[in-house]
């Protein structure tokens, strides 16, 4: 005779299997987040930003590529005074001589509260004149929406950065690796969904 297992307690114990893969992977994104935040508080003048802005959306890692016709994706937090407050993607798509890939670490910070709700009040997206300069190990380069401005040397870990807010909001760049012609801001759309607590 062959006995069967409850319902109740078969879906228990499936959840009790689940839930430490749950938290194990949550740490592991709360992990990167902290990693990437140190770069750019490791970074030259980012550094002033993150322990001074009001917020920042950051990005671990964007990935772009493109052959003419280009396209970007990452999926990023938002803090509000140093806490996670929600989610981000970024997506972009752009026309124009380019050619390659790269992967890149980002990081948008707020001056105020303002600009905090101009980025989280629906989907913010970067204008024309919001332009950057793809990275690469032993490069120096520039980004900026029309003020702000971002170098990097060396690799991930030792970058050097200088910069300005500009219309509430400054852009850094850190290169992660991968060779791009052009990485431009222009075009770059977000959306925002609130963390549930």
């Amino acid at each position: 005779m062959r006995a069967c297992m409850p319902l109740g307690t078969f879906i228990l114990l499936c959840l009790l299997l689940v839930l430490p893969v749950g938290n194990v992977m949550a740490d592991e994104d709360d992990a990167k987040y902290s990693s990437t935040i140190n770069v750019f508080r490791q970074a030259g003048a980012s550094s002033w930003f993150v322990d001074n802005s009001y917020g920042y959306a950051v990005f671990p890692t964007i990935g772009k590529a493109g052959y003419v016709v280009g396209g970007a994706y990452g999926k990023g937090r938002v803090y509000e005074a140093g806490i996670y407050t929600g989610d981000t993607t970024m997506t972009q798509l752009s026309v124009g001589f380019q050619l390659g890939g790269q992967a890149y670490s980002q990081i948008i910070f707020f001056e105020d509260k303002r600009a905090y709700d101009e980025f989280t009040g629906g989907n913010f997206e970067f204008s024309a004149d919001a332009s950057a300069v793809a990275v690469t190990a032993g490069a120096s380069a520039s980004a900026s929406t029309s003020g702000s401005s971002a170098g990097a040397s060396g690799g991930q870990n030792n970058a050097i950065t200088r910069g300005s807010y500009y219309r509430g909001m400054a852009t850094f760049i850190v290169a992660k690796g991968g060779l791009m012609y052009e990485a431009a801001l222009a075009g770059q759309k977000f959306s925002y969904t609130a963390r549930v607590h």
